[in-house]
């Protein structure tokens, strides 16, 4: 099974408002960006977006590992949240319906076709991938802001 390294990252101007997303996979020395927006989103949104088109980019069954600076996404997986929702009828702890149910359930059943590992990245640090993740997502986004002058 190939391990692919795969950096993503979302981004918003307004919560909600213009969205960006990006992804890039890094296996062996290829690389392949994947990015878009939407018009009226949330950052959660995006960032969830980031990680499924990243993993819907792979062509084979793989092992991964998931750099996010989200700590929405990195903890809904790592700390079982994602599960405890599905058992509760997609309700968090306080019996309020989880948001983006649509995404979460894309992402979990991406989730077995893959071996993904999440992993937290700081924000707007030093790591490179992670700083052109960002740099890409803003960018993104201001194509929706661009379009609607």
């Amino acid at each position: 099974m190939k391990t692919v390294d795969i950096y993503t990252d979302g981004a918003c101007s307004g919560n909600p408002g213009a969205g960006g997303y990006c992804a890039i996979l890094i296996y062996g020395n290829q690389e392949k960006v994947v990015s878009g927006f939407e018009n009226d989103t949330t950052n959660n949104r995006m960032e969830l977006l980031a990680v499924i088109k990243g993993l819907e980019a792979l062509k084979e069954s793989c092992s991964v590992n998931l750099y996010s600076d989200s700590q929405y996404v990195v903890d809904a997986f790592n700390k079982g949240w994602i599960h405890s929702w599905m058992q509760n009828g997609w309700k968090t702890s306080n019996k309020k319906e989880v948001k983006n149910i649509d995404l979460w359930q894309t992402l979990l059943e991406l989730c077995t076709k893959h071996l993904v590992r999440f992993i937290k990245v700081a924000g707007h640090s030093d790591n490179e991938y992670n700083n052109r993740c960002d740099k890409i997502a803003v960018n993104e986004y201001k194509k929706v802001i661009e379009q609607a002058k």
